[in-house]
């Protein structure tokens, strides 16, 4: 009796945790309609890995901006950068490493940028071009 007590509890366990498993929030679950536009990832793998973004976002006002950047993926010791654009505008379909990550004509249509750094600090600016 007291083994499939045990078994009982195991199984319990195994669902519950198969549950959460399934029924994670995702991107896409996201308030403020993201569209990933381009992305840019360096092929080092040895140092530090940048990963670059542009991504669309509907509506700006109930956007989870903060929560998009951190749900992208970040290498520890690399460099994760998201623009956001609205997505009506016009947004650059190449990213490129560096300090400037696409072509300056689009720097006054990025409305915000999230960047998390290789320590791990976390930053979203507003209008960073203006």
């Amino acid at each position: 009796m007291k083994k499939i007590g045990i078994g009982l509890f195991v199984l319990v366990l195994i669902a519950w945790m198969l549950k959460d498993t399934f029924k994670s929030s995702g991107i896409d679950q996201l308030k403020g309609g993201f569209t990933e536009i381009a992305k840019y990832r360096n092929e080092n793998n040895t140092g530090p890995v940048q990963r670059i973004y542009a991504v669309t976002v509907k509506d700006t006002a109930q956007a989870e901006l903060l929560k998009y950047g951190n749900a992208m993926p970040h290498t520890k010791y690399g460099n994760t950068k998201v623009y956001f654009f609205l997505n009506v505008q016009d947004t650059p379909k190449k990213l490129y490493p560096g300090k400037v990550n696409f072509e300056p004509q689009f720097n006054t249509l990025c409305f915000a940028r999230y960047e998390k750094s290789a320590m791990g600090n976390v930053g979203l600016v507003k209008w960073p071009y203006r």
